[in-house]
């Protein structure tokens, strides 16, 4: 079943006319267009895709299922101008995306707004053999730039001229651009999950952990290796080999069927045996796509089953204040006989 039938599925499922598609990200993924502005309007008899005058060349190359309309002024009004145009009035739209603002600009056409909260996102969770292959290339080009920050660190660099060094090198393997702010958090700073880049400078002796990831072609990727500059304190190498431990036992066991919890539990059992169980704070992982973080979560708290098709993070940590921290994360895909791991980088400690 094609993306486009999903949502004529759930037209029919709703009893709805049509869905207003507004997030950038659903947008795309439904029609295939890249521009920063616009709505799809899909019926059981209509594809339309409004946009202003800049993308109207670019609307008509890509999003070639749809019907192209330069929107008149307002994008909201030409919204509601077309729905009662096509007298379209039981309408699904993006509930957990949408503005409040916008919200209240669509109540005022006489139409009947329907939350679809999550459905287009569930979809987006199962990759095609082309997302895929693009997400393989986001997590090739992340893994040669780790092999390269390892050839240039040393002590005296700050941490934000770590990440521009990083992230200028994706960009010349290819990344249309970082998926999300880099991270990187040397010595005691390494206890911040989200540590991102600082002026402190880095120096002999201490951890330092990167967490970043590429765009490429409109999907991201998402790695975090954790290194020594010198000699570090026995405690973060017994850290460090515990959280690697969680991190290769989780992909070891990830396989479809069993819940994104049961995934989860793995890893945090493991950490939890040796001690350090109330120091990894966040959840095993997420899926990745075009967005960097979309379903499913890898948390305790998500007893939704993994499929096949589903690209997600592992990513256990362990954090400790005055210290510092240890966090490894792979990009994997769920398969018939278990998982692939896309980002393949020694994940060994290793001391420059």
């Amino acid at each position: 079943m094609t993306r486009l039938e999903r949502i004529d599925q759930l037209l029919e499922q709703k009893n709805l006319d049509a869905v207003v598609v507004l997030s950038d990200f659903n947008r795309r993924y439904l029609s295939q267009f890249t521009g920063t502005s616009g709505a799809l309007i899909i019926s059981r008899n209509s594809r339309i895709l409004l946009t202003d005058f800049r993308y109207m060349k670019q609307a008509n190359t890509q999003a070639t299922d749809f019907e192209i309309i330069n929107q008149d002024g307002n994008l909201i009004e030409a919204i509601k101008t077309k729905l009662s145009a096509l007298n379209l009035q039981n309408i699904g739209f993006e509930g957990d995306l949408v503005s409040y603002d916008t919200y209240l600009q669509l109540s005022k056409a006489p139409i009947s707004l329907v939350s679809v909260s999550g459905y287009i996102e569930k979809i987006r969770e199962i990759k095609n053999d082309t997302e895929i292959e693009i997400i393989q290339e986001a997590a090739q080009i992340v893994d040669d730039a780790y092999e390269y920050i390892l050839t240039i660190v040393k002590p005296g660099m700050t941490e934000r001229e770590i990440k521009a060094k990083l992230e200028s090198k994706m960009l010349e393997l290819g990344a249309d651009d970082t998926s999300f702010d880099t991270i990187v958090a040397s010595g005691h700073r390494g206890a911040l999950p989200h540590g991102v880049a600082s002026d402190k400078v880095v120096e002999s002796g201490e951890m330092i952990t990167l967490d970043y990831g590429a765009y490429y072609q409109g999907y991201a990727s998402d790695i975090t290796r954790t290194f020594a500059l010198g000699e570090p304190d026995d405690r973060l190498k017994t850290i460090h080999q515990i959280v690697l431990e969680a991190n290769i036992k989780a992909i070891n066991e990830a396989k479809p069927g069993m819940t994104a919890k049961d995934l989860d539990q793995i890893a945090r059992d493991y950490i939890s045996q040796y001690g350090y169980g109330e120091y990894f704070g966040h959840s095993l992982g997420h899926g990745i796509g075009l967005d960097v973080h979309e379903g499913p979560v890898l948390s305790h708290r998500n007893k939704d089953v993994l499929n096949v098709g589903n690209c997600v993070t592992i990513e256990p940590g362990i954090y400790i204040e005055h210290l510092g921290g240890v966090r490894i994360e792979d990009d994997i895909l769920i398969t018939n006989e278990g998982c692939e791991r896309f980002t393949k980088s020694n994940k060994e400690l290793i001391i420059l």
